[in-house]
């Protein structure tokens, strides 16, 4: 990487900078927070679109998809399964080289316009009197700039429309909800004490029949699920892994018939893209169930990050159990967290969901810590920033030191690299809204001060 220094320099200084405004309480304009997003971005986007170096993936697998769109070709085929997504961001791709602009800026410009769009989205996902300050703070969040404009890929434009979903969805008034607000299990014990099983299953029954009918504001609460549907549904076509969070969307709709439209909705977004691709990619539909294999296939290499590289050496390997084996801790752990943190905020149970993923994973890439960046900048808790320094810290030497260096010495340095990122286990599971397990909705002061956040980050 030839502009390694100046980049360490611009993400050194933003993060002085963002902690300096939590120290000083800054309450910059939103358009303020813009700009400096702009800025740096802009400038990290121009030095990696003409460095020597460019990201593997970029070049190899995220350029043929554009290319092959721009040949009315499958991308998922026509990259060779290098693009194993559905089709919506090689459109853009394709739009952008048909330009005849240079796949280092057309790449990047995608990813680097979503990432300056989250800056916005994290002020509206923040709310209180704090939200153009969290604005600023993810508008020079160290790995959202590296994952964004040097990286190129593609976390940032899911993350846009999945927190674009959450502010659709929560929709006017307060910023702090609460989660699930009633006891099912002990209301169902009453119910069956006092009525027995067979009148207590008609009296449920008739109460979820009566929750879907149409009440006070309906075409309203109808609107708004649907239209956050349809976000979710786009960060879906992104990526795969947005899947995590609709409950937390879900939950921040008002009630029964808002979240079945607004489920519906995001099912039918990436279906339309799939059955659209003999439309608009050329995809023949004799290709189709190939398409559709190639996206569900995932080989199971682990080795990049957490506890896996200790059972690999450091190195990639395919390892088939250590894979399902991790992939089934993920599902109980989500699944445990979202029960203790099912009364929380649902932006706070979505950020613990997505801390806890990325504590137990088994195969996880440098980008995939920005997941919770947006989320944990919105509404930091304690070990906010300890958390947002050290992914930095980690991801920072991989995109700026281990580049320095040919192909064999950048494998031997992966080996402790990837060895080492098992210190940020446990400062992510620090950094998980532990004081926030129940809502205190209504109540901006369930913040950490601008003291506690700065004391845990020394």
């Amino acid at each position: 990487m030839d502009y390694a220094v100046l980049t360490g320099i611009v993400l050194v200084g933003g993060v002085a900078l963002a902690l300096v405004a939590q120290w000083r309480d800054w309450r910059p304009s939103l358009t303020t927070a813009v700009l400096v997003g702009l800025a740096v971005r802009a400038l990290l986007f121009f030095t990696a679109a003409n460095d020597s170096w460019q990201p593997v993936d970029f070049m190899e697998s995220f350029k043929p998809a554009g290319e092959a769109v721009l040949n009315r070709q499958d991308p998922v085929l026509g990259s060779e399964g290098g693009w194993h997504f559905l089709p919506t961001i090689p459109y853009i791709y394709g739009i952008l080289l048909w330009t005849g602009m240079p796949w280092e800026y057309a790449g990047r410009l995608v990813t680097v316009v979503a990432d300056l769009a989250l800056v916005p989205l994290v002020a509206k996902l923040a709310g209180g009197e704090r939200a153009n300050l969290r604005a600023l703070q993810y508008a020079l969040s160290p790995l959202a700039l590296m994952v964004a404009a040097i990286h190129g890929q593609v976390e940032p434009v899911a993350l846009a429309f999945g927190v674009a979903a959450f502010v659709v969805a929560r929709g006017p008034g307060s910023p702090y909800r609460t989660g699930v607000s009633t006891e099912v299990i002990p209301r169902l014990r009453r119910g069956v004490a006092a009525y027995g099983v067979r009148t207590a299953a008609r009296r449920a029954t008739g109460l979820a029949l009566r929750s879907l009918r149409p009440g006070p504001g309906d075409r309203e609460t109808l609107r708004r699920g649907m239209i956050a549907g349809v976000l979710m549904g786009l960060a879906l076509c992104a990526k795969s892994w947005p899947i995590w969070l609709i409950p937390g969307m879900l939950l921040l709709l008002p009630n029964l018939r808002a979240r079945i439209a607004s489920l519906v909705m995001t099912g039918a977004v990436p279906v339309f893209f799939l059955v659209t691709l003999p439309i608009f990619a050329g995809t023949s539909l004799d290709q189709l169930p190939a398409v559709i294999r190639e996206i569900r296939n995932i080989r199971p290499i682990v080795g990049e990050y957490g506890w896996t590289p200790w059972f690999t050496g450091g190195d990639w390997a395919l390892r088939p159990d250590l894979a399902e084996f991790g992939t089934n801790l993920i599902y109980v752990t989500l699944l445990v967290v979202a029960l203790v943190w099912r009364r929380a905020d649902p932006i706070d149970m979505t950020t613990a969901m997505l801390l806890a993923f990325m504590v137990v994973t088994p195969r996880l890439g440098a980008q995939y810590l920005l997941w919770f960046m947006p989320f944990l900048v919105a509404r930091p808790t304690r070990f906010a920033w300890p958390a947002i320094i050290a992914v930095s810290l980690w991801a920072g030497y991989g995109y700026l030191y281990m580049t320095q260096f040919d192909v064999n010495t950048w494998w031997f340095l992966h080996r402790d690299w990837s060895r080492a990122s098992i210190v940020l286990l446990p400062v992510l599971a620090l950094a998980l809204p532990w004081e926030r397990i129940r809502s205190r909705a209504q109540r901006p002061a369930a913040e950490p001060s601008s003291k506690e956040l700065l004391s845990s980050a020394a």
